[in-house]
């Protein structure tokens, strides 16, 4: 059983203590100590990173003996240990305080959700950009900014954040926000007069401390809602990307702030309105192109076909080929010069050759995925010059009965 000093003292940044094993699991070096203040992943909340003696603690995980075991950067230095030796352990703070300020962040803001409207919160992750709680249903915007506004408020009186030890049943008498599943000796945070709920976590010694909480966004998530929320530190660095993005749109667009939800309107408009119009004008030049290419079309017994390579993207090879399939008696295999190849066949109404058909023989020998109908098929991803591609299916229709 390891003595987890974060319980009682979460801003204990280094600490002595005494190797109690050394081994090797799946790989990985283990050192378990008498004594440790790296915090194991539980309750939502990651590992904390560090040093222990001469190598870097990578991960730290609760054992199912009850002792927390640090896993080290380096076998060799690991196993340099012995049992019994005295090493010295620090953990990396900036890592740490950025865990306390959202797992009490994090208390706060669920704490303001069940006094104000009564919603537990059913899960929480902290991660290594963002954090989040589960609720169990979902939350109008109004009703999000409300707990938002409760939270800070409480952040801002600088309350009183307290650890204290009950036993389980002396616990489930207590004001809970929510009930503990666990037997034995309970360890409670306290957040003064708002919230008390059982956690093994590590925070703040005053709400002060957590700085601010924002709200970054939320979900429907399994017929609740997931809030993504920032506090302290994370919250001041999302600040400064969003600042940094909206004066990066401003000055672009020469507006303020307030003006750039319909700037992007506009130019989202603006960008509608050009493709319509260079699709009409790419449907008219693919008219004149393809009696071009008509006029120069091959005479086969399935009818007059145009094999060409052109230099065009998907939708500029199917308004051409489809421009030529609208010609009577008329089929065509247009390549991308573009390397791996785009490819789209088509055949006029009468015209006694499968799109479809070319296509997968092309795909099977060049590779490359495609599909379509008897009268129009595409595909992309071909590895082959243009020239063995338009061979393949030259002699693909010439053969295909």
């Amino acid at each position: 059983m390891t003595d987890r000093l974060y319980y009682t003292d979460p801003y204990l940044r280094e600490f002595d203590a005494t190797v109690v094993h050394v081994g090797e699991r799946d790989g990985r070096a283990l050192v378990t100590l008498d004594r440790t203040a790296f915090y194991p992943t539980s309750g939502g909340q990651p590992f904390d990173t560090g040093r222990l003696g001469g190598a870097a603690v990578v991960d730290v995980f609760d054992d199912d003996d009850g002792g927390v075991m640090h896993v080290v950067d380096s076998a060799s230095t690991a196993l340099g240990l012995k049992v019994g030796e005295k090493v010295h352990g620090a953990i990396d703070w900036p890592r740490r305080f950025d865990h306390m300020q959202q797992h009490t962040g994090q208390h706060v803001l669920s704490a303001a959700f069940d006094r104000l409207f009564h919603v537990r919160t059913v899960s929480f992750h902290l991660g290594a950009d963002v954090s989040t709680i589960d609720l169990a249903r979902e939350m109008t915007a109004k009703e999000i900014a409300a707990a938002e506004d409760q939270a800070n408020l409480i952040v801002w009186e600088d309350r009183d954040v307290r650890i204290s030890f009950a036993e389980s049943e002396d616990a489930a008498r207590m004001p809970l926000r929510k009930e503990s599943k666990r037997e034995g000796k309970l360890r409670l945070v306290d957040v003064d007069g708002f919230d008390l709920s059982a956690c093994g976590g590590t925070h703040v010694l005053r709400t002060g401390a957590i700085g601010i909480i924002a709200v970054a966004g939320w979900e429907r998530f399994k017929g609740g809602q997931r809030i993504e929320f920032a506090c302290g530190g994370r919250a001041l660095t999302r600040f400064r990307s969003l600042r940094d993005t909206a004066s990066a749109g401003m000055r672009l667009l020469s507006v303020s702030a307030g003006e750039l939800p319909a700037a992007v309107e506009r130019l989202q408009a603006d960008a509608k309105d050009q493709r319509r119009v260079m699709a009409a004008l790419q449907n008219e030049l693919a008219r004149y192109r393809a009696d071009e290419l008509a006029a120069a079309a091959d005479a086969t017994d399935r009818g007059r076909l145009v094999l060409r390579a052109m230099d065009a993207d998907a939708n500029g090879l199917k308004s051409l080929a489809m421009a030529v399939a609208s010609k009577a008696g008329h089929a065509a295999v247009l390549v991308s010069t573009s390397t791996p190849a785009l490819v789209v066949v088509s055949s006029a109404p009468g015209v006694d050759i499968d799109a479809s058909a070319v296509v997968r023989a092309l795909t099977s020998r060049f590779g490359g995925r495609g599909g379509g109908k008897p009268d129009l098929a595409q595909g992309g991803g071909l590895n082959g010059t243009t020239e063995e591609i338009l061979e393949v299916a030259r002699e693909e229709i010439a053969t295909r009965r």
